[in-house]
């Protein structure tokens, strides 16, 4: 059997079981919740040798089986990772966001977390960091990279990264087989009222039917917001940028836009064949060669 394989399906198993691989869980409070991460060493590393910040696409956890893969491909490599939790307003949340909680949570409140893990890993040292998003996660990644410009990010890796277009009239409609627009007006309408905190019960909303929502929570991730455009947030980026495409993704609704952005010494596209959203089986492996081949050529 071919070695590549052997060792995937080592990891994989790995993976999958113990969901981090000689992680420690960091906590830390934030706006009255705790946040936690898990932090992962490389054989023979120390902090010293920098760290990837990974965020993990929209409602779900650091521990799903295409993060903790990843994770795990990234330490044989010879890189430490800090893999976070989203909070999605939720006190030491783990595991997939339970649809039966309101939503009281927004798209752009990633991009402050992120910032707060930052600041947590330049307090113990830490001088180089490389941002690594998946799906929404890669969204708001390329946002916290865009808006701050932190010196200390030497590296953005975008994987499949989310646009709008996955969270517009048309994908609603597709979805859910009811038009978006009747229910954002009425948030929106409830907002200018001063009732942003308002539920909305029985509600459709991102992977969640039938759910509860705030007024507020719906607009941030529904509403127009230059904040969620993710092509052109990436041109805002200094720091060089990998932008991975599952070539068969069957979640992201346009990938085609991200086909207009002009590759140059920092911006690299590139596509894994076959590739579906979450990078099953060797495509994972594929995809952390070519970001091992891309940090080699960055200050990371």
């Amino acid at each position: 059997m071919n070695s590549k394989i052997i060792m995937h399906s080592i990891l994989l198993c790995l993976a999958l079981i113990t969901g981090t691989i000689n992680a420690n869980e960091v906590t830390l409070p934030y706006k009255g919740i705790t946040l936690n991460a898990s932090l992962d060493l490389a054989d023979d590393k120390t902090l010293a040798d920098g760290v990837i910040l990974i965020t993990h696409g929209g409602l779900a956890h650091r521990d799903m089986e295409t993060i903790a893969y990843f994770r795990s491909l990234l330490k044989a490599q010879g890189y430490n990772t800090l893999a976070i939790n989203l909070g999605l307003g939720i006190t030491n949340r783990h595991n997939m966001y339970d649809c039966k909680i309101t939503h009281r949570h927004r798209h752009t409140d990633a991009a402050d977390e992120i910032g707060v893990w930052i600041d947590w890993l330049q307090k113990q040292g830490v001088k180089k960091v490389a941002l690594f998003g998946h799906s929404r996660g890669a969204s708001q990644t390329a946002l916290y990279a865009a808006e701050k410009n932190n010196p200390l990010v030497k590296a953005v890796l975008l994987l499949a990264p989310d646009t709008p277009d996955s969270s517009n009239t048309t994908s609603y409609q597709q979805r859910y087989n009811k038009p978006l627009d009747p229910i954002l007006l009425k948030a929106q309408n409830l907002i200018k009222d001063g009732k942003s905190e308002t539920v909305l019960q029985h509600t459709d909303f991102l992977y969640c039917a039938e759910t509860s929502v705030t007024a507020d929570t719906f607009v941030a991730y529904y509403a127009p917001n230059p904040r969620r455009n993710t092509v052109q947030l990436i041109k805002k980026i200094n720091a060089p940028t990998l932008i991975v495409i599952a070539g068969d993704d069957e979640v992201v609704v346009n990938n085609q836009q991200f086909s207009t952005l002009t590759e140059n010494n920092k911006l690299k596209r590139i596509e894994i064949e076959g590739a579906g959203h979450f990078f099953r089986d060797l495509h994972a492996d594929d995809t952390v060669d070519a970001m091992n081949t891309f940090l080699q050529n960055t200050d990371y």
